[in-house]
């Protein structure tokens, strides 16, 4: 409970903020809705888990027929809201919720966006179940995960200290290798692994199966 109001706290403070910076990598977020894309279909239902200011929500959208859009920051979903209002779309819905309080019924989403959230959650093995729960048989999971285990092993360290002065969420450091193999071990089949140009991110599509 205290990592889930710390967590809550840290991200209604800079969601202001956090709204107005460009994307890091334009040509990486648009490559991440691209092979997105190629695995939605027009009757899909789509969770999203970390849906932050809504953007990648309002991207996929037109392509599925409903997205319920979550994140554990209030102001988050504030924003999130108004910028879909701001659009002609009428197939998304937003929920202010941490994931592990999240009330959905299992079996019921066919893709699961999990983007930049599982370095983000105290224990990603419990997340990982939580979320193979929630789709159906053959449904797909999308994960784009910071693994700073790889090559920024100094940063658990630092990050303690960060945490302490509220200048940075919950970080934890695991490895590419590590991810994949929590995945496996859910029972995911690989559809998509890659690592991105600034050699920390893993993007994956993962499949469950029938």
């Amino acid at each position: 409970m205290a990592a889930t109001t710390y967590l809550s706290s840290f991200w209604d403070r800079i969601a202001d903020r956090y709204a107005k910076r460009p994307v890091p990598d334009e040509s990486i977020y648009q490559r991440k809705l691209a092979i997105t894309r190629k695995f939605l279909r027009p009757g899909d239902t789509v969770l999203e888990v970390g849906c932050g200011t809504g953007t990648t929500a309002i991207h996929h959208a037109p392509n599925v027929s409903h997205i319920h859009a979550t994140d554990i920051s209030e102001r988050m979903i504030e924003i999130a809201r108004e910028r879909a209002s701001e659009t002609d779309l009428t197939n998304i819905t937003f929920e202010q919720a941490a994931l592990e309080d999240l009330d959905l019924p299992m079996k019921s989403a066919d893709v699961i966006l999990a983007l930049n959230l599982l370095h983000l959650v105290p224990d990603r093995h419990v997340a990982i179940s939580i979320l193979e729960g929630w789709l159906k048989p053959g449904g797909i999971l999308v994960t784009s995960t910071v693994c700073l285990g790889d090559n920024m092993r100094w940063f658990r360290y630092l990050a303690p200290i960060g945490r302490a002065l509220g200048l940075m969420p919950l970080v934890k450091i695991f490895d590419m290798a590590d991810l994949r193999k929590d995945l496996t071990n859910a029972g995911f089949h690989q559809e998509v692994d890659w690592p991105t140009a600034d050699g920390r991110t893993l993007f994956a599509v993962s499949r469950k199966p029938q």
